[in-house]
């Protein structure tokens, strides 16, 4: 690698972060955006969470459920404490409450210690949709998303979430929201 002749200063970072509750997120954003202006630095966020999608609100919970059951049955040691501060937030915000917002799920978070992402957005395709929507408000550009049963998830995502996630997006762009 050749070294660079002058310092390196990128005009852009993409901040990372995981489904917490939009008012710490909010506020996380705001802090972020405040010291990196500081810098002349113009931050974009992305978020990931995994989606619990159902037919209707009372199956995307039973199915959220049996997930947490699933894992739970899978551990065998209790989860370690974390040391990074994403992870710290996502256990606070699972000690506060189970669920943020209007669907933001932190069970999973609890019992895994919060290594990765680990909350959830459940709900019907509506629901979530609405949701992770709500994050596209608050700045993020970018919204990351996985399921807990990979295939199958993948073509709930692809018919049903992210068609009706564009469309919202499209709906805010248009009015300047």
């Amino acid at each position: 690698m050749r070294p660079l002749k002058a310092p390196c200063h990128l005009a852009l970072d993409v901040y990372m972060l995981w489904g917490e509750p939009l008012a710490a997120t909010k506020t996380f954003m705001a802090e972020i955006r405040e010291v990196a202006s500081q810098a002349d630095n113009r931050p974009t966020f992305s978020l990931s969470t995994r989606p619990i999608l159902g037919r209707t609100e009372g199956e995307a919970w039973d199915r959220a459920r049996d997930i947490l059951a699933k894992v739970k049955a899978q551990r065998t040691e209790a989860a370690p404490t974390p040391q990074n501060l994403g992870s710290i937030r996502l256990l606070d915000a699972a000690a506060e409450k189970e669920v943020h917002d209007s669907c933001l799920w932190t069970a999973l978070a609890a019992l895994t210690g919060a290594r990765g992402n680990s909350t959830a957005l459940v709900g019907t395709p509506e629901t979530v949709a609405e949701a992770l929507t709500a994050y596209y408000d608050l700045g993020a550009t970018s919204l990351l998303i996985r399921g807990y049963d990979p295939l199958p998830d993948a073509v709930a995502y692809g018919r049903e979430l992210i068609p009706r996630v564009r469309a919202l997006v499209a709906e805010r762009d248009a009015v300047g929201v």
